[in-house]
């Protein structure tokens, strides 16, 4: 994503939810939570004799959220970097990792355009 023109960040990756103005850059915010299906497994209070009390639950898989932030100096992409519950059992960023591939796929394909690798 480095290097992208604010105009393809925005056609890429839809307006950003919020901006803020960082000393001669901006800084572009991109918020999204994720309700993901999960696992709740109760376990029955049990209570035998003398034996302490057991029971509870497991939640596995619960939701969480992603900000991807964008530094913008001289209105092109200097920095991507990520914010929030946005890892998964097995990936570290999961859940931010949609907008930057959006992204990239949509650098790619420009540039394929704009070389003549292929055409519209």
């Amino acid at each position: 994503m480095v290097g992208l023109s604010e105009a393809d960040v925005r056609m890429c990756a839809g307006f950003p939810t919020a901006t803020a103005d960082a000393g001669g850059s901006q800084i572009w915010t991109y918020q999204r939570t994720v309700q993901r299906g999960n696992l709740n497994v109760v376990i029955p209070t049990l209570a035998v004799g003398a034996v302490p009390t057991v029971g509870g639950s497991l939640n596995v898989d619960p939701g969480g959220y992603c900000n991807t932030q964008i530094r913008m100096v001289g209105g092109r992409v200097a920095e991507v970097a990520y914010a929030g519950d946005n890892n998964t059992q097995n990936h570290r960023n999961a859940l931010c990792v949609s907008t930057v591939d959006g992204c990239v796929a949509y650098a790619r394909q420009r540039h394929q355009v704009r070389t003549g690798v292929i055409s519209r």
